[in-house]
């Protein structure tokens, strides 16, 4: 395993790892998703660079296109429950009352 897959795979790792622990804050979440998804494109991206194959190229911004609509809807999410709730604690979301 080289050192650029290790970065990758610790990236994402760590970047779970806190999504997993660190669940206080919404906008916490949402920075942990989008550094998954970051280390992801990031990977995809050097993929078909070091196979050399041209036909995955498009793959990577396919990605970064659902990771920017994944932002959008990640922010408007945070917005209207800090309008409603007050906060973006994730413990005073209560996902049994709608």
């Amino acid at each position: 395993m080289s050192l650029m897959h290790l970065s990758f795979y610790s990236a994402f790792t760590l970047s779970s790892l806190g999504l997993a622990f660190h669940r206080t804050h919404l906008i916490s979440a949402l920075l942990c998703l989008e550094s998954m998804m970051l280390s992801m494109y990031i990977a995809l991206s050097l993929w078909p660079i070091e196979n050399q194959t041209p036909s995955l190229t498009l793959t990577p911004m396919l990605m970064l296109t659902f990771s920017a609509c994944e932002a959008g809807t990640g922010l408007a999410m945070l917005v209207a429950s800090t309008r409603t709730h007050g906060s973006d604690h994730l413990h005073t979301l209560n996902l049994l009352q709608c």
